[in-house]
């Protein structure tokens, strides 16, 4: 069996900048172990797999290097862009999901990938766990959970940059992935995201996050429009918006390379 592979920089307009993502299409499911070990050979934050349902309508999968992934931003823009460029498809698509229901996708006429995704604010913790402040060098302002991820605000910028982590404490607080976030200096606000119970150690750009930071940047800042920044050391650009009861989320992908897997 050979398979078409695409791997997509995500969340830019550079290659080996954003969030890079593996894309295969299919005419059925593969074995999931089958696509597990896709994905642990790909060695990339998420491999995508879709089979589609109808024109211009996907079922979307996601893994990571160690298990199959609820929700991926980045690989959902990444696959969007393939399926634009590669697959004749034009208007709005569809991927339906198994965890967070169906996500509508469009594309502007620069070619930026505009994606709506389910609004998941994340709530106060008021019994913060000893792992999560024992896990990072910096005391947080204040702590949020939704349902992927710890949210950890922040003083500043500065702070976001700096702080430094403990995987092995982190990695405790699965299936929970941690987020830490403050306001930005020349974008609305910034972040960095660590998952070491679910992907890896630090995750370059992560667009399902954003489902519940900009919500919660956007009641702070008091604006429905929002540019952020994910600070890894490759970086990513996202474009937010907070609909009335969704989270908009957008933006640029560049194709690294197109093969073949040979089953």
């Amino acid at each position: 069996m050979v398979l078409e592979l695409f791997i997509v920089d995500a969340f830019t307009k550079q290659q080996f900048k954003g969030n890079s993502a593996a894309v295969v299409v299919l005419s059925a499911w593969l074995d999931n172990a089958v696509m597990q070990n896709i994905a642990i050979e790909n060695n990339l934050s998420e491999t995508a797999f879709l089979v589609e349902i109808a024109p211009n309508h996907y079922a979307i999968r996601w893994f990571s290097p160690l298990t199959e992934i609820d929700f991926c931003g980045h690989a959902t823009l990444a696959s969007a862009f393939v399926l634009y460029q590669f697959f004749a498809c034009s208007g709005e698509l569809r991927f339906s999901t198994s965890q967070v229901g169906e996500l509508t996708v469009t594309q502007t006429e620069a070619g930026r990938i505009v994606m709506c995704f389910p609004c998941q604010a994340p709530e106060p913790v008021h019994e913060v766990p000893a792992a999560l402040l024992a896990g990072l060098s910096l005391a947080p302002k204040q702590v949020l959970r939704n349902r992927q991820a710890y949210v950890v605000i922040l003083a500043n910028e500065a702070e976001v940059k700096a702080v430094q982590y403990d995987s092995a404490q982190l990695k405790t607080l699965a299936p929970y992935d941690v987020v830490v976030t403050a306001a930005g200096n020349e974008v609305d606000f910034v972040s960095r995201y660590f998952w070491p119970a679910n992907g890896g150690d630090e995750d370059p750009v992560t667009g399902s996050i954003h489902s519940a930071l900009t919500p919660f940047w956007s009641k702070q800042l008091a604006k429905t429009e929002l540019m952020a920044v994910q600070l890894s050391a490759r970086g990513g650009v996202l474009y937010c918006t907070m609909a009335e009861d969704a989270v908009i989320v957008a933006g640029d992908a560049v194709l690294y390379l197109r093969g073949s897997i040979y089953l």
